[in-house]
């Protein structure tokens, strides 16, 4: 019974959506104004609109961050991944960051508070991220559908009359029904129908509105059942109850709203001249020697560094086996120019990777073969900054805020938290200091090539 009620209720939705779709389009749809799907069976009953790709960088010098949603916004991952991001890989851009999320709340709920809460910051770029709890853990209907995209587009109005760039976030998509929403009526299939929609709403808002937007929903969707594929069908890149990611699906949501910022991921290349014995660095890097094949860098910005194993769906190495994050975000090259011997090795901190001549010539990614690297401590001192400062806006906005002395006295409660946040985001900016490393360049010899636990082939 429950099987047939299914089909049936599917066929309703999906044609209720191409309805909706059909509404929304002044004249036919053709297959370009769809997402491209993966050859799987599983995605026939998603066609998503295709997305706005992403335009130039919108972040200027000095820009003031807000990174706005739900309780995923709230676990304060994705945006902590997003800070330290922004902090060591573009600290050119001395871009500064609070995150606002609240639990359980929808766009309406940030319609209400945002003066209160979030503007009186003067954010000169934002990033929204709503539609999970306003989608409601059950199938779609118009009504809700209006209801929700009125409320984004008044939070994304009022953002920008604010003077901020906004990123508009799409919902992301469940892995499971929640246990916890009292949805146990509907299946899975009819939720994520539901938030694709929803997510097609964003879209055409977002062109309206002429605003960059990160496409969560269906990342997350591709993701996870690539990551299913790959590791198994306990991955649960939406997280254990479904609905909140651990660190593998929010950097898939930091990836998305990184790249629709316009970031290229240009973070550095070093080349080196074995013939001519010389080096040269790109800017945030500076060569400070070079001698017998051995080069030591000063770096003032950071490669990303994402640890892990591969097949967890609690890493953020993992993630990046699912998504093009360090080939789009995290591009720090060494290249390699007139080696004689066919191949070499490469030493840098406490991993030795073996490449051939070929391979350094074209340039290779250190960030992505070197999981273990002179910047993961650094990276660590600044990643933690973050998060204590992150948690504590979390206390500053929901327990202060909009607790009974700040009704009393809101300059005061302003006044108050201010003072005590400003040494945690100094700490941030002083974790942020420059790394000197030493890459050493050997060639292979015949000796090498018995077989060692310590040399990690080339890829």
């Amino acid at each position: 019974m429950k099987t047939a009620r299914y089909h049936w209720q599917l066929s309703i939705l999906l044609l209720t959506a191409s309805a909706v779709l059909l509404l929304q389009s002044p004249g036919a749809l053709r297959a370009g104004d769809y997402e491209p799907k993966p050859n799987d069976a599983y995605f026939l009953k998603f066609n998503p609109r295709r997305a706005p790709t992403p335009g130039p960088l919108i972040l200027k010098p000095g820009d003031r961050l807000a990174i706005i949603g739900d309780s995923i916004t709230e676990q304060r991952i994705y945006s902590r991944i997003m800070e330290t991001y922004l902090t060591v890989c573009v600290p050119e851009l001395k871009i500064t960051t609070r995150q606002f999320g609240w639990s359980g709340e929808t766009a309406e709920g940030f319609l209400h508070r945002m003066t209160n809460d979030c503007l009186r910051f003067h954010p000169t770029v934002a990033t929204t991220c709503y539609g999970m709890n306003d989608h409601h853990y059950r199938p779609f209907d118009l009504e809700n559908e209006q209801w929700y995209i009125d409320n984004y587009g008044a939070v994304v109005r009022s953002l920008k009359d604010a003077g901020a760039v906004v990123v508009l976030g799409s919902p992301g998509c469940v892995g499971k029904v929640p246990g916890w929403t009292q949805s146990s009526a509907y299946t899975l299939d009819e939720l994520n129908i539901n938030l694709c929609a929803l997510r097609d709403g964003d879209v055409a808002l977002a062109k309206e509105l002429q605003t960059p937007f990160a496409d969560i929903f269906w990342n997350l969707l591709k993701a996870g059942y690539e990551g299913k594929t790959r590791y198994g069908q306990d991955y649960a890149l939406n997280g254990k109850d479904g609905v909140h990611p651990g660190w593998a699906g929010h950097l898939v949501m930091a990836y998305s709203f990184l790249r629709a910022m316009g970031l290229d991921g240009d973070l550095g290349t070093l080349t080196v001249d074995l013939g001519a014995q010389t080096a040269t660095a790109t800017a945030g890097h500076t060569v400070d020697s070079f001698k017998d094949n051995q080069l030591t860098v000063t770096s003032t910005k950071y490669p990303f560094c994402a640890s892990g194993a591969t097949n967890s769906d609690n890493s953020l190495r993992s993630a990046a086996t699912l998504i093009p994050f360090f080939q789009e975000l995290s591009r720090f090259n060494l290249v390699v120019k007139h080696g004689a011997a066919m191949q070499y090795f490469v030493i840098w901190g406490n991993t030795t990777n073996m490449y051939t001549a070929q391979q350094l010539d074209h340039g290779v990614n250190l960030a992505v073969d070197f999981v273990d690297n002179p910047f993961c401590e650094p990276f660590r001192h600044v990643d933690e900054a973050v998060a204590a400062k992150q948690a504590y806006e979390t206390k500053q906005i929901k327990e202060v805020f909009h607790s009974k002395e700040a009704e009393a006295d809101m300059d005061k409660a302003v006044s108050t938290t201010e003072a005590e946040r400003a040494p945690l985001a100094q700490a941030v900016a002083d974790a942020m200091t420059p790394v000197t490393h030493t890459i050493v360049i050997r060639p292979v010899t015949s000796a090498d090539l018995r077989p060692s636990p310590d040399i990690v082939p080339a890829h």
